[in-house]
């Protein structure tokens, strides 16, 4: 998520008021900022196999503190620090030509060594460093990233079993209840703060699973992909992004709950990426004109947004296989209710690929069931050659996707766009020092058009002979010609 400007949180209840509290939602990257000048001191604390029982006060507040809780759970929280990072400027935007080190959080969830952490604490790391609790400093690999719920598993080799904490119930978790947050915040590891849930499933721009723990417990930078434990000592949550107009903690944090950790981490650690569902629509929100105008039952009492709306179906998709159309507004998957596209979008990504899914339609003023086959979702492509000779390609330090109807109606690109859609760009690297990034549509090589992500892959790969490539890119409507040199890969 990209960081915004900062801005007080004030302003009107209405759009222009949650676009000025977006603006201020620092998403901190919060494990991202270079630290120097810490030193970090771990102190030794034995695993214990379950916190003791401790009184409570009137309110619900433990009548000894969080010690027992702390004590027990405190040997699988680690610190990570990350090297070859981008160097970041005051506002957090990357230094193009120069690099750092970063300083972040995780949590060890199994005694073989593997550890959760945020994807962007450990994003375009070139080493990574697993400081555990009792000061021994372990090298990690990373065994895949999830971008889109900002997820990362790693693992350490200890020789020995490692201490480490569960993952909990996240769905149990209620505005009111205690929780403890843990991490390393300004490369002060160890830390440990108090607070209650304040809110669940808040959506805060960073992705489309957006599905956020809210809490008070203090966190700052450095408390990236560190645990929020409940009283039970579980995780319930990874603290990921805070709300501030001036980049420190303000008592508003938000955590990835644990129960969507729960699959993104056993699909990491089985195949090292995250299969998700996919039908292949665009949709957008229904308000109560737009219901009325659908003729739309309860329609006249409603003010509020139901559904998710399809504005268009991607040619030989599963949705159009299944007679999904535009004008289509979804209710229901598998008697899951969608009220909105965020609804529609985690229901189908929580669907595995090749399974069937019944969804409620309301189409021409009745409700229907269409039976949809899941697809796979497409998945970013490397612009760089794998394995064997190969290998010796250069890189010119891209991550390719195609062009989705989410993707086209985010970008604004006309139907004929065709191409691949810039979807990283690797710090430091040839494309980086050419000024391609994010978001860019690259819609040919040299002076070939390409028709998708696999074509622009290809004809770049064909160009490595030469010393640059000339790419024809496409961004905020403006065509034009990006030459990467590939002597630098």
């Amino acid at each position: 998520m990209d960081v915004p400007a900062t801005g007080p949180a004030t302003g009107p209840a209405n759009g222009t008021g949650r676009k000025r509290a977006r603006a201020a939602l620092l998403g901190l990257m919060l494990g991202t900022t270079a630290l120097t000048g810490f030193a970090l001191h771990a102190t030794p604390a034995p695993a214990e196999t379950a916190p003791a029982p401790q009184a409570t006060l009137p309110n619900g507040a433990p009548a000894a503190g969080f010690a027992a809780l702390v004590k027990q759970v405190r040997p699988a929280v680690v610190t990570i620090t990350s090297s070859g990072m981008p160097a970041r400027g005051p506002m957090g935007q990357p230094m193009p030509g120069r690099s750092g080190q970063a300083v972040g959080s995780g949590f060890i969830i199994d005694a073989e060594g593997f550890v959760v952490t945020n994807n962007h604490v450990v994003d375009g790391a070139q080493r990574l460093t697993v400081t555990l609790d009792d000061g021994r400093r372990l090298n990690a690999t990373v065994v895949g990233r999830d971008p889109r719920t900002d997820v990362a598993l790693l693992k350490v080799e200890a020789g020995a079993p490692l201490p480490f904490v569960r993952l909990g119930d996240s769905a149990k978790a209620q505005p009111g209840d205690w929780v403890v947050a843990m991490g390393n915040p300004f490369g002060l590891g160890g830390t440990v703060t108090t607070g209650v849930v304040s809110a669940v499933g808040r959506d805060i721009g960073a992705g489309p699973y957006d599905d956020f723990i809210q809490v008070d417990a203090p966190i700052n930078q450095g408390n990236s992909g560190g645990p929020l434990f409940s009283q039970d000592g579980n995780v319930i949550g990874m603290n990921t992004a805070i709300f501030s107009p001036s980049g420190g903690s303000v008592g508003i944090g938000f955590a990835v709950p644990s129960n969507l950790m729960q699959r993104v981490v056993a699909d990491l650690k089985a195949n090292g990426r995250v299969e998700r569902g996919f039908v292949g629509v665009a949709t957008q929100g229904v308000d109560g004109a737009m219901a009325k105008a659908l003729r739309m039952p309860e329609a006249e009492d409603r003010g509020d947004t139901r559904g998710a709306l399809i504005s268009s179906v991607e040619k030989d998709s599963p949705a159009a296989k299944a007679g999904l159309r535009a004008g289509d507004v979804v209710t229901e998957v598998d008697g899951r209710a969608v009220t909105s596209p965020r609804d529609l979008a985690r229901a189908i990504a929580d669907q595995r690929p090749g399974s069937q899914s019944s969804l409620k339609v309301w189409r021409e003023g009745a409700m229907r069931t269409v039976a949809v086959e899941i697809g796979t979702q497409p998945g970013a492509q490397v612009a760089a050659r794998q394995g064997g000779a190969e290998a010796e390609q250069p890189r010119i330090g891209v991550a390719l996707a195609p062009i989705t109807p989410e993707a086209r109606q985010a970008l604004k690109l006309g139907e004929d766009a065709k191409g691949a859609i810039v979807a990283d760009v690797t710090p430091d690297s040839p494309a980086a020092k050419a000024g391609l990034r994010p978001g860019d549509v690259i819609v040919g090589v040299g002076t070939t058009e390409t028709a998708d992500a696999e074509a622009t892959v290809k004809a770049i790969r064909e160009a490595a002979s030469n010393d640059a490539v000339a790419l024809q890119v496409l961004r905020n409507g403006t065509r034009s010609f990006v030459a990467v040199p590939l002597k630098q890969a």
